[in-house]
């Protein structure tokens, strides 16, 4: 399936997400860091108009530690965003890049959005998707309390696989 030709433009600037890779989660702890094997799936949906990602991460003993699903759609209208994220473990729903914390913006090979944390024991997260090529992608997680100083405390490498 394609993207849509009424949302193609827009939808094509998340279609690196689109097929499926192996990932590599490291997270930051006050500890020291910790590795993670992940994957992500993504594909067309809706005839084209929005996307679904899957994301799953792994503990050592092949547990699922996270496992969810992101939905994405543009209004063409409102010209905006609308992401969702549903965490399977907890059944909880989560708007990413809502307007009031900045919305979706793009800057050349990446693309980046802002969110009220769920999980984390932090206020909210900024999540920064970077193409390094069309077999890799690179999502960084910066952490902040107020929305305006981050940090960085999750990166995940993903590979294409096939």
């Amino acid at each position: 399936m394609e993207p849509s030709a009424e949302v193609r433009k827009e939808l094509e600037r998340f279609g690196f997400l689109v097929g499926r890779y192996r990932c590599e989660a490291r997270l930051k702890l006050p500890a020291g860091e910790q590795r993670f094997k992940a994957s992500w799936e993504g594909r067309w949906i809706l005839d084209g108009r929005a996307i679904a990602d899957e994301y799953r991460m792994f503990g050592a003993d092949g547990e699922v530690l996270v496992l969810g699903l992101n939905v994405r759609a543009y209004d063409a209208a409102r010209k905006r965003w609308n992401i969702k994220w549903v965490d399977a473990l907890s059944g909880r729903w989560t708007d990413l890049g809502p307007e009031e914390l900045g919305g979706v913006t793009f800057d050349g090979a990446s693309v980046s959005y802002a969110f009220k944390e769920p999980m984390m024991p932090h206020a909210h997260t900024r999540a920064t998707y970077t193409v390094v090529s069309d077999r890799h992608f690179t999502w960084t997680g910066e952490s902040s309390e107020d929305g305006k100083v981050w940090e960085e405390f999750m990166v995940v490498e993903c590979e294409r696989e096939g």
